[in-house]
């Protein structure tokens, strides 16, 4: 199960670098929520929304450091993530921990949170 998760998070990086909302959506639950590191939350719709309207698009998406926990059909999965991309015309570039939580429903694994906390190199 370990190595269906780390390539569902394989699929989730290309999906955001390759601005693919429709695989996002089919890797994502209905009721999937983000907490952004200002503590902001986003909801599926609205994050899915700003990918197909163009006001998000990211040049890229590479995560390391990723580690799986199970607990039966749910699992946790953290990685150090750095993204590239624009917002609304603006160039960004971030390095967070990011926390993403799934849950196996009917054979087949959905992410339902994601949690991320910027990362500073001391």
């Amino acid at each position: 199960m370990e190595e269906e998760l780390l390539k569902l998070e394989d699929e989730f990086a290309r999906a955001v670098a390759g601005n693919d909302a429709d695989a996002l959506d089919g890797l994502l639950a209905n009721d999937w929520i983000i907490v952004e590191p200002d503590g902001s939350i986003i909801d599926k719709a609205r994050f899915l929304g700003v990918i197909r309207s163009g006001a998000l698009s990211h040049e890229s998406m590479e995560s390391t450091d990723l580690r799986v926990r199970l607990y039966g059909n749910t699992a946790v999965v953290t990685a150090l993530t750095t993204t590239k991309g624009k917002f609304m015309g603006q160039d960004f570039a971030s390095c967070e921990r990011a926390t993403d939580i799934f849950v196996k429903q009917t054979d087949r694994w959905q992410c339902v949170f994601t949690q991320l906390t910027r990362f500073t190199k001391k």
